[in-house]
């Protein structure tokens, strides 16, 4: 169990390259298709007049071969090109072509107030940055999806008739199920697939236009030099039939590729809440909803494969990306008795709010050990729930942000607020470095910004050490919403608190590991794109300094740093340690974009090894927590939090 997670980010792979591949011979067969009909069109307008002997130079010409081919890849290339363009940006760009508003938080709304709560609560006990979530607020129908290119850059749009017709539970089981997308690495294959047809659908869209244009210029009369206008109609019809074809074998494959997918989303959810009931009865509500999943939205058909539930009917139900809601319910829950509910009604989000608030209140760390640290035992499983967070991970998530202050938790959702929240988290509490952070604000934060960070420091200064993290993921979709101007002036100030203090430690690291990877996203900078480096051997460089970096910062003296390194020697059968002078931060971060850049089973070997250095000695505290999730996370593979 302890590579499913990797074993996953593999069959992504592998499906990718698969799709690369039936797109390629979905274009040759196109290209051969326009060749015949051009040869066709030619040898029409080639004949004698008179015998209707056909000039076969003209048909064999190898320019119109040429032009054929070359014609056919400009349009199929740069339509896909165009559209991988659109879709650079992320999942943003498909939720708002899609309808979807940006929901913050503070509406007074109950029903978006509880979606983004459980929303969080999935983001925290899953190890990934908080999505933005975008209401359809138009789509009456119970759906939902993930679009991202990675965790860092994901949204989760989810429509009105799921927000207000669906039980808490049940609307955890739709979350959940679209967190397994994300973590799974179906929003990538994804967004391909709709960049990849799109350029299939050009074809067709360009017959039409050329159909319609001489049908409308009067196709049917004569031109000057006697011949028909018939050719160019019969061109125009016929590249309108090639690119249904093309478009009709290209939703087929998107239809294989989706449905398995959404079986193992499904139960991935189960796996995640423990609820098969969540689940399961949202999709019993779809199959007795007069509404059921359907879209109405007109880009609904090229995104169908990313939703929770079959987003288009008629004609475009033929390509059935999802598999029949009855084998996804009983999958789930074999003893259903095959009824569907006969009415729908909208939940009372209040009642669901009262009801989940029973433990407010309750701490987090009860009984824990706090920044003591806690036998090794409790990282043991780190790796293996990577990707695979259970019940308890997300029981803890909703505890942690029952014990944050709210005063805390609504600053870190709007950008102002979650700046200030940064900005506190990395004031030192020596009053000396403490005094320059605090200069340096007030010369060069925005002035508001500074205001609030001195209001929220005293309640940051409180917190259990294992509830920064948290915080910090909570910061993660307010901070993207900054403009790029922002964001730099942001990324500089704590740049600069993090020297003023004169030393970067575990949780500083951690932070800035995690704000960089997010904010690299935001900028079009994340490298978790390609594999590059397959086996171990073409990162062991890094893997050493990476090693060494863990095994220095976490022990004071020379002879625990030697045996921490030692343990994650073992492991991977390293060279021996960088020593702690030649360590530097541009060379760690250097180090961790080529690991992220390497083949998932290399990366748990990595991981693994990270994880026997840290608790060489026998203890993991909360700060070491903290570094091993952030360099799990700067490596593309989100760890749940380690339940010390």
């Amino acid at each position: 169990m302890a590579s499913t997670f990797f074993e996953h980010q593999d069959v992504a792979r592998r499906s990718t390259t698969r799709l690369i591949v039936l797109f390629g011979l979905a274009v040759v067969a196109i290209v051969a298709s326009i060749e015949v009909l051009l040869a066709a069109t030619m040898g029409y307008l080639s004949r004698d007049p008179d015998t209707g002997a056909v000039d076969w130079t003209a048909v064999t010409d190898p320019q119109l071969v040429l032009f054929s081919v070359v014609g056919t890849l400009i349009i199929v290339g740069g339509g896909s090109l165009f559209k991988m363009a659109q879709l650079r940006a992320g999942g943003r760009v498909v939720a708002e072509q899609l309808g979807g508003r940006l929901l913050t938080p503070g509406s007074g709304d109950l029903a978006e107030q509880r979606l983004l709560n459980v929303v969080e609560e999935m983001a925290i006990a899953s190890g990934t940055p908080t999505p933005p979530v975008y209401l359809m607020d138009q789509e009456e129908g119970i759906n939902a999806f993930a679009a991202g290119f990675s965790p860092n850059d994901a949204v989760i749009g989810v429509t009105r008739g799921t927000a207000t017709r669906l039980t808490r539970d049940e609307l955890q089981g739709v979350i959940a199920h679209e967190f397994s997308h994300i973590l799974n690495g179906d929003m990538r294959l994804n967004l391909r697939l709709m960049g990849l047809l799109h350029g299939i659908l050009i074809i067709g869209m360009l017959g039409y236009f050329i159909l319609r244009m001489s049908l409308y210029s009067g196709g049917s009369r004569r031109s000057k030099d006697g011949n028909s206008g018939l050719p160019i109609m019969a061109i125009g019809a016929g590249l309108a039939v090639i690119g249904f074809a093309g478009t009709f074998f290209g939703n087929l494959i998107k239809a294989a590729v989706s449905r398995q997918r959404e079986y193992l989303a499904d139960a991935s959810a189960v796996q995640f809440t423990r609820q098969p009931d969540g689940i399961a009865g949202a999709l019993r509500k779809i199959g007795g909803f007069a509404k059921g999943s359907s879209i109405q939205s007109p880009n609904a058909p090229e995104a169908s494969h990313m939703f929770f539930g079959r987003a288009t009917s008629g004609l475009a139900a033929l390509f059935a990306t999802h598999p029949p809601l009855d084998d996804r319910i009983r999958r789930i829950d074999p003893s259903w008795n095959g009824e569907f509910p006969g009415e729908v009604p909208t939940t009372d989000a209040a009642a669901d709010f009262a009801g989940h608030a029973g433990g407010a209140g309750a701490s987090a760390f009860a009984g824990g050990t706090g920044g003591a640290g806690a036998t090794a035992t409790a990282a043991g499983t780190a790796v293996a729930d990577i990707g695979q967070p259970g019940p308890a991970h997300l029981q803890y998530a909703a505890q942690v942000l029952r014990s944050l202050p709210d005063m805390l938790v609504s600053a870190a959702r709007e950008p102002y607020g979650a700046r200030a929240v940064i900005f506190a988290l990395l004031l030192d509490r020596r009053p000396e470095a403490r005094q320059r952070q605090i200069a340096h604000l007030a010369a060069m934060a925005d002035p508001g910004v500074f205001e609030e960070t001195r209001r929220l420091s005293p309640l940051v200064e409180s917190l259990d050490d294992r509830g920064r993290l948290p915080l910090l993921e909570i910061t993660l979709p307010a901070l993207r919403a900054l403009n790029p101007h922002q964001r730099d002036v942001f990324d500089g100030n704590v740049a600069a608190l993090m020297e003023m203090d004169d030393t970067i430690d575990l949780f500083e690291w951690s932070l800035r590991l995690i704000l960089r990877r997010d904010l690299d996203a935001q900028r079009g900078r994340d490298a978790g794109a390609r594999v590059r480096y397959h086996t171990l051997a073409d990162v062991r460089t890094e893997s050493i300094l990476l090693m060494s970096a863990l095994a220095h910062i976490g022990h004071d003296d020379g002879t625990g740093a030697a045996r921490a390194f030692a343990q994650a020697r073992d492991v991977l059968g390293l060279a021996d340690a960088v020593p702690a002078a030649a360590i530097t931060l541009s060379g760690l971060d250097q180090s961790l974009l080529r690991l992220d850049a390497a083949a998932p089973q290399v990366k748990r070997q990595v991981l693994e090894a990270a994880v026997a250095c840290i608790t060489a000695d026998r203890r993991i505290t909360a700060a070491e927590a903290e570094v091993l999730r952030a360099v799990s996370a700067a490596m593309s593979c989100p760890m749940p939090p380690v339940l010390l």
